[in-house]
């Protein structure tokens, strides 16, 4: 008996409603809040999303990272409810509430901390990340930053300094923060090893910033935004080492690596290496705004009273939805899952990559991973026209596909991790479909 297709397209893509509220978005919302995909959301369930003119498409995008457990889990709804009847805010600083402890003790739990640990959560990754920032400079007493090639960590003041990306992230924004330094990350593909990585960080001490006014080091454990690049486990060792013999914090950034993502808990784990602070966000609360900071409790401890903060940070509602994500991932073994997942997407990204030569990469830890597309496999001169061209023809065969990377040529899966085997099935044939128009 032949699969029930999920995906159900019932006009072009985009279609007239849609087409409709789009030209009323032109006309009243800012053109700096550009949107990537031409299709108005109606409702999400799973691994589907609707839209306005009733197609149905597979979300390979999923928010981009932050629905890990897939649209409108009814567990999280449930919850969700239950905490929006009985309060929506008090601010947690002037009248705390339970939730906040309750995910606090089981996100601490989780995470790969030997010692003693404390949490404080804020609204975006981005805050997670400029107060982790807060944190190191506060237990450190130092005033600069290392981050690398590659990374993003967000688009306010501090965390846009540390984001890599200039277009079209940073081009006519600033000035930015100081004290903020920029290092290669180890990205094999185009040359830059783990012992020239180590090797530019260790110069970079010397010539750039003197590792006695570094109070932290910012790294990402597989770059998002940078195209899913891997950390080598032999570098990321590296880099605990140099920050260990510096006294230097040792910031992870899980906003999307997090959450079961890549096979793992949080992706830190698959290296043998203990973070002092750990940032979170994006599928913490399956899509409510919600971010946090774990760490090692002496320097989380480290600012003055009411030294971080801010009126809706930890709100209850979305920390209700937290609670019931770890449930899902917990209940419906979704760690596990995103390992098969991966190992499912990875095995046809290679079938593709022996196919055609402008798939110059296939990378990425567990459900986490892309396709880096490129001119030709022996210049590998960055194609982000043919990644814009294969993600447009999956929407119009029902697939949402996210591109990444610094170049924007590569094309990123950050699907639920409760996808059905043969939604999952169904959403690589309609990518190997949107492939063989683009590049046969």
């Amino acid at each position: 008996m032949a699969a029930v297709r999920s995906i159900q397209l019932k006009t072009e893509i985009p279609g007239p409603r849609s087409r409709e509220i789009l030209a009323r978005l032109d006309a009243v919302v800012s053109s700096a809040l550009s949107v990537y995909l031409p299709v108005v959301a109606a409702e999400g369930r799973g691994s589907t999303l609707t839209d306005v003119d009733g197609n149905t498409f597979l979300d390979f995008g999923g928010g981009v990272g932050c629905l890990n457990v897939g649209h409108a889990h009814p567990h999280v709804v449930e919850a969700v409810q239950e905490q929006a009847a009985r309060f929506l805010h008090t601010d947690f600083t002037i009248v705390p509430y339970e939730v906040y402890v309750d995910v606090a003790e089981r996100l601490i739990a989780a995470a790969p901390f030997t010692g003693p640990a404390k949490a404080a959560f804020f609204n975006a990754g981005t805050e997670a990340v400029e107060n982790a920032v807060k944190f190191a400079r506060a237990y450190t007493r130092r005033p600069a930053v290392i981050a690398f090639e590659g990374g993003f960590h967000g688009r306010t003041l501090l965390s846009l300094t540390l984001t890599s990306k200039t277009h079209p992230y940073k081009a006519g924004l600033g000035p930015f923060a100081p004290e903020v330094y920029r290092v290669p990350f180890p990205y094999e593909y185009r040359g830059i090893d783990t012992t020239d990585a180590l090797a530019a960080l260790r110069r970079a001490l010397v010539t750039q910033v003197a590792p006695e006014n570094v109070a932290a080091i910012v790294i990402e454990p597989v770059q998002g935004e940078g195209g899913f690049v891997v950390a080598p486990r032999e570098f990321l060792q590296g880099v605990r080492a140099i920050c260990d013999e510096h006294g230097i914090v040792l910031v992870v950034d899980e906003v999307q690596t997090g959450f079961g993502r890549t096979g793992r808990m949080f992706a830190i784990e698959h290296y043998d290496v203990e973070p002092d602070l750990l940032v979170v966000a994006k599928s913490i609360a399956a899509g409510l705004p919600l971010s946090g900071v774990l760490g090692k409790a002496e320097i989380m401890d480290a600012p003055d009273e009411g030294g971080v903060g801010g009126t809706y940070v930890g709100n209850p509602v979305a920390l209700a939805a937290a609670g019931a994500v770890l449930d899902v991932i917990e209940d419906e073994g979704l760690v596990d899952r995103a390992g098969r997942i991966g190992e499912t997407i990875r095995g046809r990204m290679q079938e593709w990559q022996r196919r055609y030569p402008q798939i110059g990469d296939v990378r990425g830890l567990g459900a986490m991973l892309a396709i880096e597309l490129v001119e030709d496999p022996a210049s590998k001169r960055p194609a982000p026209e043919l990644a814009s061209a294969v993600t447009e023809a999956a929407a119009e065969r029902g697939l949402l596909l996210l591109k990444a990377g610094t170049y924007s040529n590569c094309i990123r899966v950050l699907c639920p991790l409760v996808i059905g085997d043969d939604e999952l099935e169904e959403a690589l044939g309609a990518w190997g479909d949107a492939l063989d128009a683009v590049l046969a």
